[in-house]
């Protein structure tokens, strides 16, 4: 049965989705970038080929890239070769997280990465905040900020996609978890495009 647009819209078959990579477009970094002050060493957990990785270390970041599958590319960062929902303990020195979770884990990488780390960024779709299932984590005190996109992001195509490149029908949002945040989660309207 053919893929169709539909399908590269997020609801294809779990069995095509694979390990669930989707590079994250190198504007929604530099969105986050313009928006909020980043601290110097980062752990990319979901890293993939590293598309996060290279855009946080062009803007002066050092970054732990970590992934549990070992990805083909020439040309990528180096990328260790990690399960996250099994580490027990942040890199040393890391005191944030910023990656682009496997949709199918997102709930899962939210809960442990608050377990390792005080700071968390996570590109997310806009309808992750709908889950009553994810209360502890939304409706805790410690979601600090949201950053939605007011315009789509580029197309995250799937790992392996041969088809037609397609515009995104799917909101997406930075949320920004703090351990030291009390209150309020704070949204606010950011774009990708000047």
């Amino acid at each position: 049965m053919p893929i169709t647009h539909a399908a590269q819209s997020g609801q294809h078959r779990r069995a095509l989705r694979g390990n669930d990579l989707y590079e994250t477009p190198p504007e929604a970094v530099r969105a986050l970038l313009a928006v909020e002050k980043l601290p110097r060493l980062i752990w990319e957990p979901a890293a993939g080929r590293g598309a996060i990785v290279k855009i946080l270390q062009k803007s002066g970041h050092e970054v732990v890239a970590s992934d549990s599958v070992k990805h083909n590319s020439l040309r990528r960062p180096r990328i260790l070769q990690r399960d996250f929902l099994a580490q027990t303990a942040a890199p040393a020195g890391c005191e944030a997280i910023v990656t682009n979770p496997p949709y199918m884990l997102a709930e899962q990488f939210v809960e442990h990465a608050l377990m390792l780390c005080p700071w968390v960024c996570m590109l997310l779709r806009l309808a992750f905040l709908e889950s009553e299932r994810r209360s502890g984590i939304l409706d805790g005190g410690q979601l600090a900020q949201v950053y939605v996109f007011r315009n789509r992001l580029p197309m995250m195509h799937r790992d392996g996609w041969c088809g037609p490149r397609a515009s995104s029908a799917i909101p997406f949002a930075w949320f920004i978890w703090d351990r030291n945040h009390a209150g309020p989660t704070t949204l606010t309207r950011i774009s990708w495009s000047k």
